[in-house]
This record gives structure tokens, sequence and C-alpha cells, in this order.
């Protein structure tokens, strides 16, 4: 096919797919201006330069998994099947609870009472880098060795493939829930900050404050994604021998761990099913890797497209 008519073909395809997708969200779940960001984005850097269509059309893995958790909205899990609020809990209290004062009570509950300034700002601060720390380890990996690019970027969108099924089989309400509604379930109940906001309001900012109201499902606390990703990365880190940062890894993982307990956004059982996940996620790619040659081969063919 001449040149000229490829590009005509792909402009037309990013054409499709733009107006496509604004249509459908605005069905789904309503016009938001983050959609028209995203396509904007898109758009502007499949046409800015080569290198940056190479870079954003390797990245559309990340947009998939974006678009999908963002339509989960127009299919809230509770929909499914039940909500587990109370058997998590006395489940969590059971398996990890102390006393405290002559009550038994959740790591969560201990955490609530005993916070200080310290643990907010460093628990903070790990909470933030959950979704920035994979995004540049993808980037920096695009430029340095795309097929190892490729293969992060697919394990880390079959591992939140595994973790959204999941969300749907064994909807669970996060420990904030709660603390503040107590055992009853209340549909629709909007995304919380939780211990989060006493980050937002030492620095008084709204930052957690506007990633809260954006949450596809409080119902989705089971697992704890948030702490399946860093291990992804550290797996990946691990595999590309990068030595100290690797440590540094290590440290935003394990921190990572504790701000979801700390912030009671999740339990600790949630983090356990988020490494779970994550594992099964890497074992089942690495599987997949090896005994499908068509999935080796379409990477390879991604690699040489992109390169």
């Amino acid at each position: 096919m001449p040149l000229n008519k490829q590009k005509i073909k792909a402009s037309l395809l990013v054409l499709i797919f733009s107006v496509g997708y604004l249509l459908l969200s605005n069905l789904l779940i309503g016009f938001k201006s983050d959609q028209l960001i995203l396509v904007g984005l898109f758009n502007f850097m499949y046409y800015l330069s080569n290198i940056t269509r190479k870079f954003i059309l390797g990245f559309t893995v990340f947009i998939v998994f974006w678009i999908i958790f963002d339509y989960m909205k127009a299919f809230p899990n509770y929909e499914y099947n039940s909500v587990s609020i109370h058997e998590l809990y006395q489940l969590e209290k059971k398996l990890f609870g102390f006393q405290l004062n002559g009550i038994l009570v959740t790591p969560n509950e201990y955490w609530r009472l005993n916070y200080s300034n310290t643990f907010d700002i460093i628990a903070g601060f790990f909470y933030l880098s959950w979704i920035p720390v994979p995004l540049t380890f993808a980037g920096v990996l695009f430029f340095y060795n795309k097929r190892e690019f490729f293969y992060f970027s697919l394990t880390f969108l079959l591992v939140n493939l595994i973790g959204f099924c999941v969300y749907y089989i064994y909807p669970a309400a996060p420990p904030w829930y709660v603390q503040q509604y107590g055992f009853d379930f209340i549909a629709n109940t909007k995304g919380n900050t939780a211990g989060l906001s006493r980050f937002d309001a030492y620095f008084g900012v709204e930052i957690f404050k506007g990633l809260y109201e954006k949450s596809s499902n409080v119902f989705a606390a089971m697992p704890s994604l948030h702490s399946a990703y860093p291990l992804i990365v550290l797996f990946y880190g691990i595999r590309n021998k990068l030595g100290w940062i690797n440590l540094l890894l290590a440290t935003i993982t394990i921190g990572i761990w504790f701000a979801a307990v700390y912030s009671s956004h999740h339990y600790v059982l949630d983090v356990l099913a988020g490494i779970t996940c994550a594992l099964l996620g890497i074992w089942l790619f690495q599987r997949l890797l090896h005994t499908k040659g068509w999935v080796h081969h379409a990477i390879e063919k991604a690699v040489k497209a992109l390169s």
C-alpha cells in the first residue's frame, strides 16, 4: 500500500476511534472533561512527531486499562453480587485483630486512633506514587527496551483484568465505609478520602479529594490493586537488574502497602489479595509468553513496528 494511503487510513482510524470513544462514553457514563483531555492528548502526540506517535501507540495498553476502569461506573459490581461488609470486617479482625485497651480492633482502627502528621505525610506521598511510578517505569522501558516495555505493560493490563473480575465476583466495602456507615449497604455511595484527607488538610490542597471523587466504585476494595502495581514494577526492575533502583522500588512497594492500611482504604486482607493478584498475573503472562507462540510473535511484531 502506498505511503500516503497508509497515512490516510491510519488518520481515519484515529478519527473513528476518537469520535467513537466520546460517543460511547457519553452513552455509558455521561460526558466528562477527562474524556476530551484523553482524546486531545492522544491526537496531539499522534500527529506531533514520529517519536511521539510511536510512544502514544505503545501506551494504548494503559489507555485501554483506563477506559475499562472508567466504564465500570456504568456497571456497578454491587448489582451483580452482594457486597461483603460485615463478613470481611470480621475476618480481618479474626486474622489480624489485636487487643487495644481491652477491645479487639483491626489494624485500620488502631491507626485511625493513633495517626500522626509524620505518618500522614509519608502515607500520602507513597499513595500518590501508585500511578506515576508504573507509568514512569513504562516510559523508561519504552525508550530503552521496547520488548520489556510490552512485557511490563501487558502484565499490568492482565493483573488489572484479573482484579476487575474479582471486583464483580466479590464486591467488598473498604474499612472507611464501615467506620462511616456501619454494616448497612448503601448503593451509589460516593468515594471518600478517609485517612488521606489529613494529607490534603495538612498541605491545604484537594489532591486526594479530587482523585476519590472520580472513583468508579467504592465497593471494589478487594483486591487492592494499589498494592499490586508496585509489585509488578519491582518484579520487572529485578528482572532487568536495575541495582539500587530496585531498593527504591521495594521501599515504595512496602510504603504503599502500609499506606493502604494506615489510611483505612484497605484491610490487610485486601493488600494480601492485591499481592496475590500481581503474582498470579505475572505468572500467567510468563506462562502465556513461553507456551503460546502467537503471544510472542505479536509482541515481536509490535516491537519492530515501534522501533
